[in-house]
């Protein structure tokens, strides 16, 4: 059943929200600047920061749980504009928030009366978020990852167009997060708009349709996620050895690459010999073009970028800090 009564179905690919200007100061301490981004109905978008980035923030500026700069809305109109936020927006912020000795479903049935959702629908988010039989257990009894489904399942009692998520990765084991991923994409497939705040890259790549980067309060990057990798890509630093370098390079530089020599060369060798780094092209690209010019290489390894160099290269290219 669909509970959307007050707004229209969002057309596939629609944009269903839209944060402007978001900013925010605690004391002289300036967290969040300008920050903007758009959800899209379908999409999973992946806002990935490292701690202290700034998303928590952003995220309690566009609900509006904190006071700051810049304005959001959501089908068009401020969130305190809809009778009933719930059926537009759902959000989990951490575990949930009941009494600790009260039971899964009594804790679900209090939440739905009280944004005037009928008790059925209770049962309908227990079996999707696969806890039927756990309905009867205290919140106190949750493992991690059961805690954050029911939080989901809460969220979408209103069956809202758009799902928000803080983080819901956090300290959960491998099977939780594989589950987390499945259910998230089913929830975009299905035409919800999905924002996903982390500190980890690697969870968005399998999720993700777009990526939008914090660094220090601002936005260093929203792209689609495979424009982003491509980026991150290019920092892909492979290092190598070759008796032949002056030619290995001229062949790296012919296809937009780099060689960098790290050691002296081999000073028996003639061709001047001796390893280096190349950057712009990946191994694969490199073992190819030594392969078709019967160039001989000793040592060929490729090595991406930690996260925190990802965000800092970002960050430069973004921002060009010297």
């Amino acid at each position: 059943m669909n509970h959307r009564s007050s707004h229209t179905e969002p057309e596939p690919g629609g944009v269903l929200v839209e944060a402007e200007g978001l900013g925010r100061s605690f004391g002289t301490k300036r967290v969040l600047d300008d920050v903007s981004l758009t959800l899209r109905a379908g999409e999973v978008t992946g806002f990935v920061g490292a701690n202290g980035a700034g998303k928590s923030t952003t995220i309690q500026l566009m609900l509006g749980l904190l006071h700051g700069e810049g304005r959001t809305s959501y089908l068009g109109r401020p969130l305190r504009a809809w009778g009933a936020p719930g059926t537009v927006v759902g959000a989990v912020l951490g575990g949930v928030a009941g009494h600790a000795k009260h039971r899964v479903r009594t804790h679900l049935r209090m939440v739905a009366a009280g944004s005037a959702v009928p008790d059925r629908r209770v049962g309908e988010l227990l079996d999707s978020v696969g806890l039927t039989e756990a309905g009867g257990l205290r919140l106190d009894q949750l493992s991690l990852g059961m805690s954050q489904r029911v939080a989901i399942a809460q969220a979408l009692l209103g069956d809202p167009p758009v799902l928000v998520l803080d983080e819901p990765a956090n300290g959960l084991d491998p099977h939780s997060i594989r589950w987390l991923r499945d259910f998230l994409r089913s929830q975009a497939d299905q035409g919800r708009a999905v924002l996903v705040s982390s500190h980890f890259l690697g969870e968005m790549e399998q999720l993700a349709d777009r990526v939008v980067v914090l660094s220090r309060g601002r936005v260093a990057a929203s792209a689609p996620m495979a424009e982003l990798l491509a980026r991150a890509a290019h920092r892909q630093v492979v290092s190598v050895e070759s008796p032949e370098l002056p030619r290995l390079a001229a062949l790296v530089e012919a296809q937009g690459g780099r060689l960098t020599p790290t050691g002296p060369t081999d000073p028996t060798g003639p061709t001047g010999g001796g390893s280096a780094h190349i950057t712009g092209l990946d191994r694969v690209r490199i073992g190819t073009l030594a392969a078709e010019n019967a160039l001989p290489l000793y040592w060929l390894h490729e090595a991406r970028p930690s996260l925190e160099e990802f965000y800092l290269g970002i960050a430069e290219e973004e921002f060009k800090i010297s």
